[in-house]
C-alpha cells in the first residue's frame, strides 16, 4: 500500500521504517545546514522531532536556508521550519522551540526524564557546540555535530568522519582541541577540509563576531544532508532489512 515513506522503506524495508517512525531525535540550529537536515529527518520517516534555533528569518538567509521565503521574513526560524515540516508530514509530532542552547539553559532542552535516540548540532558558536559534546556524553544520547560550512565552495569534499580524522577546517581545530581537553576523543562530525577563502564584508559582524562568513545555497544544504542521512542510518542500523 502506498505511503509518503514507500520509496525510502523499498531500501530499508518495514522494520526500519518502523523503527524511524518510533524515535525522537532533537536537532540544534536551522540555518543551511539545520533546515536541510531537518527536512531530511522528516522526509526519512523519523516520528519525533524537537528542533531549536534563537534566531528569526533574514534577507541575507535566502541564498541557502529552506525555511527563508520573503513571506517568512521576520519570523523565528523554528516556527518556519516546523510550518513546512508539518505540511511534508502532518502527523510528525513537533516540537519548535525558539531558544538558545547554552550551559545555562542545558535544562530547558534536557528535563530529567526527556529522552531522545538522537542528537543533531548544527550551532555555530563554539562554547555551545562543547556544552552539548558533554552533555550527551553523560546522557549517553549519539551526537554528530556539524562543523565549517562557511566560506567554502566545493561541496563534493564533504564528509562524515571521527573529529580525529578532521583537518584543513578552522573550526575542527578547535573542537579537537577543546574536546580534547575535556577528554573527548572520539565525536561524530560532518566537516570539510577545504580551506576557507577570506570573502569581502560589507555588512557589519553582529556583536561578538570578528566577520560575517560568506555561504553559498550548495555546501551548507550538502552538509545538511549529510547530517541527516547520518542520523537515520545510526537509528536504523542493525534493523532487518526485510
Amino acid at each position: 500500500m502506498e505511503h509518503p515513506f514507500l520509496r525510502s522503506e523499498m531500501l530499508w524495508g518495514p522494520a526500519a521504517q518502523r523503527r524511524l517512525s518510533q524515535c525522537h531525535v532533537i536537532l540544534f540550529g536551522l540555518g543551511g545546514v539545520g533546515s536541510y537536515a531537518a527536512e531530511c529527518l522528516a522526509r526519512s520517516g523519523v516520528g519525533e522531532l524537537t528542533i531549536v534555533d534563537s534566531d528569526t528569518v533574514a534577507l541575507t538567509n535566502l541564498n541557502r536556508q529552506l525555511e527563508a521565503l520573503h513571506s517568512t521574513l521576520g519570523q523565528p526560524k523554528a516556527e518556519a521550519v516546523a510550518a513546512r515540516l508539518r505540511d511534508i508530514n502532518p502527523d510528525l509530532r513537533l516540537h519548535p522551540i525558539h531558544g538558545l542552547y547554552d550551559a545555562a539553559h542545558r535544562d530547558t532542552f534536557f528535563p530529567e526524564g526527556c529522552r531522545y535516540d538522537y542528537i543533531a548540532d548544527a550551532i555555530d558558536l563554539v562554547s555551545c557546540k562543547l556544552d552539548l559534546a558533554e552533555t550527551a556524553l553523560r546522557l549517553g544520547i549519539p551526537l554528530i555535530m556539524a562543523l565549517g560550512t562557511g566560506n567554502k565552495l566545493d561541496p563534493t569534499l564533504l564528509q562524515v568522519t571521527d573529529i580525529s580524522r578532521t583537518y584543513g577546517c578552522p573550526l575542527a581545530r578547535v573542537m579537537r582541541k577543546e574536546l580534547r581537553s575535556r577528554g573527548i576523543h572520539h565525536q561524530k562530525v560532518v566537516f570539510s577540509p577545504e580551506e576557507p577563502v577570506t570573502p569581502a564584508q560589507p555588512e557589519t559582524p553582529p556583536p561578538g563576531r570578528r566577520s560575517v562568513p560568506a555561504s553559498t545555497p550548495w555546501v551548507p544544504a550538502a552538509a545538511g544532508l549529510l547530517l541527516g542521512s547520518a542520523v537515520v542510518r545510526d537509528l536504523i542500523a542493525g534493523t532487518e532489512a526485510r
